[in-house]
């Protein structure tokens, strides 16, 4: 089994920043993408970024420049640094991860954290 944990959500005034983290543990013999999403109230859950195994990113149009996701292979964690953050970026924020287990591939999420970007 495989657990993806995510921490460093938070209270935070508009234009401060944030950092999140998710790290990945279990019977993992690969980590192929990972993302961030993220779910507002009363919205669907969006792809905020995505970095590849070689750590190609890509951002939704509305964090970039703000926010940057990097990866850490060797210890199996993700990361979202958030600066100049705007009421709108408030959600759950869940990290996501495309994991070779032995024998399968599977998709992976955190249990979400929340953050919270105060005007």
């Amino acid at each position: 089994q495989v657990q993806l944990v995510e921490s460093g959500g938070g209270l935070v005034q508009a234009g401060g920043s944030l950092r999140l983290s998710c790290a990945a543990s279990g019977s993992i013999l690969s980590i192929n993408g990972m993302g961030w999403y993220r779910q507002a109230p009363g919205k669907q859950r969006e792809l905020v970024a995505g970095i590849t195994s070689g750590g190609k990113t890509n951002y939704a149009d509305s964090v970039k420049g703000r926010f940057t996701i990097s990866r850490d292979n060797a210890k199996g964690t993700v990361y979202l640094q958030m600066n100049s953050l705007k009421a709108e970026d408030t959600g759950v924020y869940y990290c996501a991860a495309d994991v070779a287990e032995p024998g399968r591939i599977r998709a992976y999420w955190g249990q979400g954290t929340q953050v919270t970007v105060s005007s």
